[in-house]
C-alpha cells in the first residue's frame, strides 16, 4: 500500500567536509550505512542505521594504507566491497574486501588503473568494478579503462578486461555517436568506464562509457565483452527539448536551439520487463580537461559555418548560446576549421534503453530543468554548462509500483519516476536534499526495521534518509 508520492525526509547526518558522503552503500545483516569519506582523511564511515530517523556514526574504516581515495562502495552477504584509486591514479588500484560486522579484513586484490565505481551481482558471486583508466594531466602516461571481475567464491581472483577487441570496429561505432575524443587517438586508452549495472540473473553486466558516450555490454559467464552501444545525441531544436543555455540573460527562459547534445550517461540501472532487460541511465555528461588537452569551449569563441548558421553572429551573444560549453572534438563536419554543428556534453535528461539493441526506448528529454523551475531549485548558473546535471540512479519496488530515483547533482533534488512499465515512464515528484547528491541508495521495507522503503540520498556535504 505504500505509495512513492509520500516520500518525505525523515532523519539526516552531517559527516564531514566536501568530498565526505558520496557513495553509500548498506548492510541489512548489520543495519549499518556504510559512507565514502574523503573530506579530510581518506576512510569509510559506518553509521548505525537501526533507527534510520536517527542514524549515528558508530567509527570509520581507515583505507589510506591501501592508496588513495576511496572512490565506491558495495555490500552483500555481510561483505563490503571498497574500490581504492592508486596514490598516483594512473597506477592500478585496489578492492578491499571487510566484514561489515567485524570490520576486518578479508582480501584485499588488484585491479585495474582508478577503479571509479564498485558493485556486488545481484546472488553475490561476483565483484565488479568499472575502472576509468583517466590520463595523467599532461596526458603522458594514459592507463587502458577496464572492467575487473573478481569471483568471490574462488579465493577473490581477478579477471580484468580491456576493450582492444573493439579496435576494429572504431569506424563503424564513432559513425553513431561513439567519441573517441582524447589526443592520443588510441582506443583502448580512450575508453573511460564509469558505471555498472548487473541483471537479475547476475549473467549480464552493462557498463556506462561515459566520455565516450556508450554503453559496453559485458557476460559474465564468459568474461567477455560482447558489444558496445553507440548512444548518439538529442536535439534540441525538436519540440519538447526546449532549453536554457544561457547563464547571462537575466532570465529561466527554454527555447529550441540548433544544439545536439551527446547523452554520456554516468549511472546506470536495469530491469526485466515482458522479457526484455530495460536500462536507465542518468545522462550527467563529462569533459576531458587536463593541462595538456581540454576539448571544452564557449560557442562565443567559435568559428560558425554560415550557411549552417546564417543567424551565427546573433547566436553567439552571451544572452543566447555564447556561453554554452560545446566540445571541439566533433561538429567540424567538413574538417575546414568552422562549426557546421554544436555538441554540448550532456543530454540534461534520463533515459531508457533496450538492453539488446541499445535503442532508446525514452527519455526525458529537458523535463528535469523545467520541472526544477516549476519548484524553485533550478540553478541558472549551471545553464551554460549541464542544467541539473542528472548522475545517480537508484531503483526499487515500492508498494506495487517500480520507482526510479534520478538524483540532480546542481538542482539538490531527486526526481522521482514510476518505472513500473520502463517504456512509460511517469513523472511523480521532486524530493530536495544535501548539497550536490552523488549516490542514491534504495532499502527495500523488509531491510529496515521501519518496515517501510526507504531510499538514502549521499550528497558531497551530507547525507540525508
Amino acid at each position: 500500500t505504500e505509495q512513492a508520492s509520500s516520500f518525505i525526509e525523515i532523519g539526516s547526518i552531517d559527516i564531514g567536509d566536501v568530498g565526505a558522503a558520496e557513495i553509500t552503500a548498506y548492510d541489512p545483516l548489520s543495519q549499518r550505512l556504510f559512507a565514502v569519506n574523503n573530506g579530510v582523511v581518506n576512510k569509510i564511515d559506518v553509521i548505525d542505521l537501526s533507527n534510520p530517523a536517527q542514524p549515528k556514526l558508530l567509527t570509520s574504516l581507515p583505507i589510506s594504507s591501501y592508496g588513495g581515495f576511496a572512490n565506491s562502495v558495495s555490500v552483500s552477504n555481510g561483505r563490503l566491497a571498497v574500490a581504492i584509486e592508486a596514490l598516483i591514479k594512473q597506477n592500478a588500484g585496489k578492492v578491499v574486501i571487510f566484514d561489515t560486522r567485524e570490520l576486518v579484513e578479508i582480501k584485499a586484490v588488484t585491479v585495474g588503473a582508478l577503479p571509479d565505481m564498485v558493485t556486488f551481482s545481484p546472488d553475490g558471486k561476483w565483484i565488479l568494478t568499472a575502472n576509468e583508466g583517466e590520463p595523467s594531466s599532461d596526458y603522458q602516461i594514459d592507463p587502458e579503462g577496464s572492467v575487473s571481475i573478481i569471483d568471490v567464491n574462488n579465493g577473490f581472483s581477478v579477471t580484468t578486461l580491456d576493450f582492444k577487441s573493439f579496435a576494429n570496429q572504431r569506424a563503424t561505432l564513432t559513425a553513431k555517436g561513439f567519441r573517441v575524443s582524447g589526443p592520443n587517438g588510441n582506443f583502448e586508452k580512450d575508453i573511460e568506464p564509469e558505471y555498472i549495472t548487473v541483471t537479475e540473473d547476475s549473467k549480464t553486466a552493462y557498463v556506462t562509457l561515459q566520455e565516450n558516450n556508450g554503453i559496453a555490454k559485458l557476460d559474465l559467464e564468459a568474461k567477455k565483452f560482447v558489444s558496445i552501444m553507440p548512444l548518439g545525441s538529442m536535439d534540441y531544436s525538436k519540440p519538447g527539448f526546449e532549453a536554457d543555455f544561457s547563464d547571462r540573460d537575466n532570465q529561466i527562459a527554454f527555447n529550441s536551439w540548433p544544439v545536439r547534445g551527446f547523452y554520456m550517461p554516468d549511472g546506470i540501472e536495469s530491469m526485466q520487463f515482458e522479457g526484455e532487460t530495460y536500462l536507465f541511465t542518468a545522462n550527467e555528461g563529462d569533459a576531458r580537461e587536463y593541462s595538456a588537452f581540454s576539448e571544452v569551449r564557449r560557442v562565443n569563441s567559435l568559428r560558425l559555418d554560415a550557411t549552417a548558421f546564417p543567424n551565427g553572429v546573433a547566436l553567439k551573444a552571451d544572452a543566447q548560446l555564447g556561453r554554452l560549453n560545446v566540445t571541439t572534438t566533433s561538429g567540424d563536419i567538413d574538417f575546414d576549421g568552422d562549426f557546421d554543428m554544436l555538441y554540448s556534453l550532456n543530454s540534461r535528461s534520463f533515459s531508457v534503453w533496450s538492453g539488446t539493441t541499445g535503442t532508446q526506448i525514452f527519455d526525458s528529454q529537458t523535463e528535469l530543468d523545467k520541472k526544477c523551475n516549476l519548484w524553485f531549485t533550478y540553478d541558472d548558473n549551471r545553464s551554460d554548462d549541464k542544467g541539473t546535471e542528472p548522475e545517480g540512479l537508484a531503483l526499487g519496488a515500492v508498494g506495487n509500483k517500480k520507482i526510479l530515483f534520478v538524483g540532480l547533482e546542481r538542482s539538490d533534488a531527486v526526481a522521482v519516476y514510476d518505472v513500473t512499465n520502463p517504456t512509460k515512464p511517469t513523472y511523480i515528484k521532486l524530493l530536495p536534499c544535501g548539497d550536490a547528491p552523488e549516490g542514491l541508495t534504495f532499502i527495500s521495507p523488509k531491510q529496515n526495521k521501519l518496515g517501510r522503503s526507504l531510499l538514502v540520498v549521499s550528497s558531497e556535504n551530507r547525507s540525508e534518509e
